[in-house]
């Protein structure tokens, strides 16, 4: 095979979707739980999108951003309005819309007169895989050979106040924090209650820049647009956005308040291909569906639903120790690291994914009905089976 070894992929290809549904090159059909790691969020070849998609590429693809794009424009037009931030930046991945958050940070620090700014960073924390996101991950074994790692980071655990306190009263160089309101590759962990509000606080005492990483809780897979729209009293400086933004094309985004989308000017940051006129063509798309169909709130009834039926048919089972998550991003932590699970789930019609070693992570599309959530849960009740 000539494509690096970079994955271990499952044996199965897929030739077509259609809603929650993917079906392979042998015609069977599966049922998407995980929903392209939370990118196709109004499910696979929804029909706006794809439309979007064919008469924009029927006109115009690119041109770069040595022109105006007004696609671009209108994009970021409807980001901001639907955020409350006040200017967009558009680039091609979550892990370049953390990038661009990192810069901006620094840039903010050196305003400051700080010559060697840090960011604080939390254990159990996914960022991205570039030099700096990589680093900024709370996840050792994925860094493991790329040292040196890139300077400038703080680590305190997540959730603990009382060490992000003690750390920035012995850290002037700390300008910002980086930190996600639910934790997805760490085990879908939602933030402990008033985590965030309290970091939003120290923020501002401090002269910090609260950067928000909603790569994967962004887009109205939380209940809400953004998930820190449902805390009380917190609106980050800086939020970075992509997964489900275009539904499967690739976009990210970085929103700011104006004070800090003015530490950029030209030079400072830029893309060939962020922002080009198809990827804002569909990620429009994605967002009027989302706005006119209120996906977000059918988001959080569905997943209300899901933790309700799976706490149900699972709430004496001797190996489940939690169920938790926010909307349609939804944990199942078991007590012990489960034994080929993916690829049973996958020869029983299910695509889901293991993360953090022993915590089933479901991210279906946030179009899910209930006959599908029942599906779901019933595939997943089978799959625990002592036999299966």
């Amino acid at each position: 095979m000539t494509l690096m070894h970079n994955y271990a992929r499952l044996p199965v290809a897929f030739s077509r979707g259609e809603g929650v549904w993917l079906y392979d090159t042998e015609g069977h059909r599966y049922l998407d739980a995980l929903a392209g790691i939370a990118v196709v969020g109004l499910g696979h070849c929804h029909p706006a999108v794809t439309a979007a998609l064919q008469s924009q590429a029927s006109t115009l693809l690119h041109t770069s951003n040595l022109y105006q794009i007004p696609l671009q424009e209108k994009l970021a037009d409807s980001l901001c309005r639907l955020s409350g931030l006040d200017a967009a930046f558009f680039c091609n991945s979550g892990a370049e819309a953390n990038e661009a958050a990192i810069k901006m940070a620094r840039l903010h620090g050196h305003q400051k007169g700080i010559a060697e700014p840090q960011i604080l960073v939390f254990t159990q924390a996914f960022h991205g895989r570039t030099l700096a996101t990589l680093t900024a991950t709370g996840n050792y074994r994925i860094q493991e050979g790329f040292a040196p790692l890139v300077p400038g980071f703080v680590r305190a655990p997540y959730g603990d106040l009382a060490t992000v306190r003690g750390l920035l009263a012995a850290n002037p160089s700390i300008v910002a924090i980086l930190v996600e309101p639910i934790q997805g590759e760490g085990g879908v962990r939602p933030a402990p209650q008033g985590f965030l509000a309290e970091l939003r606080a120290l923020c501002d005492t401090h002269g910090l820049l609260l950067m928000l990483d909603e790569v994967q809780t962004g887009i109205g897979r939380t209940g809400s647009f953004f998930a820190y729209q449902q805390l009380a009293g917190v609106v980050p400086d800086v939020l970075s956005l992509a997964k489900g933004l275009g539904n499967g094309v690739p976009i990210g985004a970085l929103l700011a308040r104006k004070s800090a989308a003015d530490l950029f000017g030209p030079g400072k940051h830029g893309t060939t291909f962020g922002g080009g006129p198809l990827v804002c063509a569909a990620a429009q798309a994605v967002l009027d569906t989302m706005e006119s169909a209120q996906i977000p709130a059918q988001a959080e009834k569905m997943g209300a639903l899901l933790q309700e039926k799976l706490r149900h048919a699972l709430e004496q089972h001797p190996d489940v120790q939690d169920i938790r998550g926010m909307g349609l991003m939804v944990g199942i932590e078991l007590h012990q690291k489960p034994e080929h699970l993916v690829e049973r789930a996958l020869a029983a019609g299910l695509l889901i994914n293991v993360t953090a070693d022993k915590v089933i992570r479901l991210l279906p599309p946030l179009i899910i009905s209930e006959p599908e959530i029942d599906l779901l849960v019933s595939g997943i009740v089978r799959l625990l089976e002592p036999s299966s």
